[in-house]
């Protein structure tokens, strides 16, 4: 069904039991259909609710609707003016018939582990609007990801929006990833946003992602950078409190020590950009 309101759009969840999945850009969603994985009794088509989209700068936050493109947070002037660490890792998601159907709800509604957009949700400080039958809600991405593909949705809610907090000239920020091929995976990926006039650290937000079932802020390496002037030893201190930070699982591809690794060749690579930048 093709519901045109929030209200019915979670009315008509209800009325299925619960046996019913909400479809947007269907990235996900249909191949796991198509491979079995799921297979709902309803699916319940939230394209076509005008109050999912829009993207609008209100008192200091920037609000993207939950079917915002992947498309348009790499070129959306919005976008790229309050949220640049969003524009910054835009290009490295998939490929562009994915990144021209995805939805920003979708990917962080999914909150796959790999995934970029969950991770700079993180990194940003961002807040996601929920809706239910008893109403509305907003969760800071620090509470939002709790484990592999959990989140604090609820069954039957709904992601209406992502609230993030807009970036203004005192704040730097940088995204990385490294994979095996363009569009592939990430093997790790970060994202960094520094709040850092005449770059001294007030604040520091970090987020890995391909390094654990959710999304990962290295708070330990936030805390070895704030307060100092960003230089070479505030990077290094940065580099070695990510064994704090992050526990990677060991694969059979990419071996948890080579992961930790990467994750520190990764972060002093952002960090150096930011330093030398202007």
């Amino acid at each position: 069904m093709r519901p045109t309101t929030v209200a019915e759009a979670l009315a008509a969840f209800a009325e299925a039991g619960g046996d019913a999945s909400y479809i947007a850009g269907g990235q996900s969603l249909v191949p796991a259909l198509a491979l079995r994985l799921q297979a709902p009794e309803r699916l319940i088509d939230i394209a076509h609710i005008p109050d999912l989209r829009g993207i609008d700068l209100r008192d200091g936050w920037l609000r993207l609707g939950a079917l915002t493109r992947h498309a348009e947070a790499h070129d959306h002037p919005l976008i790229a003016a309050h949220a640049p660490l969003l524009a910054l890792a835009a290009p490295h998601v998939a490929h562009p018939a994915i990144r021209n159907r995805g939805t920003l709800g979708g990917s962080v509604a999914l909150a796959d582990p790999a995934s970029e957009f969950p991770a700079m949700m993180l990194a940003m400080g961002a807040e996601m609007e929920i809706a239910g039958l008893q109403g509305t809600r907003r969760v800071p991405a620090d509470e939002f990801f709790q484990d592999l593909y959990q989140t604090a949705l609820e069954p039957g809610e709904l992601l209406v929006a992502l609230h993030v907090p807009a970036a203004g000239p005192q704040h730097r920020c940088a995204f990385d990833e490294i994979a095996r091929r363009r569009g592939d995976y990430a093997l790790v990926g970060c994202g960094v946003m520094l709040t850092a006039p005449a770059r001294e650290v007030e604040s520091a937000r970090i987020a890995f992602f391909s390094v654990g079932p959710t999304p990962i802020r290295a708070l330990a390496a936030e805390a070895a950078l704030t307060g100092r002037r960003l230089d070479g030893e505030a990077i290094r201190l940065a580099q070695a409190a990510l064994s704090q930070d992050l526990d990677p699982p060991d694969d059979e591809q990419v071996p948890a020590a080579m992961r930790l690794h990467l994750a520190r060749v990764l972060i002093g690579r952002l960090l150096g950009r930011i330093a030398e930048g202007p």
